[in-house]
C-alpha cells in the first residue's frame, strides 16, 4: 500500500463537513474509481495549523511510509497577515524535513492566494512565494487551491471562508489534475 499524505489546514480537515466530503476523501474516490486500488490517502488536515506549528506537526506523521506528500499549509498565515519571508522559511523546513525523511517522495505543493483588496504588495508576494517555492524545489504544484472557490457565496459554508462539499469537490479536482500524473 502506497500512502499519500495531505498535510494541511482546515481546508484540507473539511472544516465543518463529513471527513467523507473533505477533498482528501474525495481524492481517495477517485483512486478507488481509476484503478488505483494500493494507494490510502491519509487526510493530515488541522484547523487553524499555521505553517510555523506545521514545521512541528509533521514529526508525528514521520513514522509512515509516504510515496505522495502534498503540502497544503498556509492560508492562516495570510489571514493572519504572517510575514512571507516567515512563511517560506516555515514551508521550506517542511519541505526539507519531508525529503530527509522520505527520500524517494513525490511532493505537491498547493498555492494560496488571499485578496487582491489587501493593501500594499502583501498578497502579491503571499501568491508569489508558493510558485517560487515549488521551482526552488523541483515539486508538483497546483497554483490556487481555491480557484474558482474563494469568494463564490455557493461554494462556501456561511462563514465565507471555508469550502461546503460542492466547494471540496473542486479543490479535489484541482489537486488530481496535478496528482494523476504522479501516480
Amino acid at each position: 500500500m502506497k500512502n499519500i499524505l495531505f498535510f494541511g489546514d482546515s481546508l484540507t480537515a473539511g472544516y465543518g463537513l463529513a471527513q467523507t466530503q473533505a477533498y482528501p476523501a474525495l481524492i481517495q474516490q477517485q483512486l478507488q474509481e481509476n484503478g488505483y486500488t494500493n494507494y490510502k490517502v491519509i487526510n493530515a488536515g488541522l484547523s487553524g495549523d499555521t505553517t510555523a506549528a506545521g514545521v512541528h506537526r509533521l514529526d508525528k506523521w514521520l513514522h509512515l511510509d509516504v510515496h505522495i506528500f502534498v503540502l497544503a499549509l498556509g492560508a492562516n498565515d495570510g489571514l493572519r497577515g504572517i510575514p512571507t519571508r516567515e512563511t517560506t522559511i516555515n514551508l521550506q523546513q517542511i519541505l526539507d524535513k519531508a525529503k530527509r525523511t522520505w527520500p524517494e517522495v513525490k511532493i505537491i505543493l498547493s498555492g494560496m492566494e488571499i485578496p487582491d483588496i489587501v493593501p500594499g504588495r502583501y498578497a502579491a508576494e503571499f501568491r508569489a512565494l508558493f510558485r517560487e517555492l515549488a521551482i526552488k524545489n523541483n515539486v508538483a504544484f497546483v497554483p490556487f487551491l481555491l480557484e474558482g472557490v474563494a469568494g463564490m457565496r455557493h461554494l462556501n459554508l456561511p462563514d465565507g471562508v471555508h469550502p461546503n462539499a460542492e466547494g471540496q469537490k473542486l479543490l479535489a479536482r484541482h489537486t488530481w489534475s496535478v496528482l494523476k500524473d504522479l501516480l
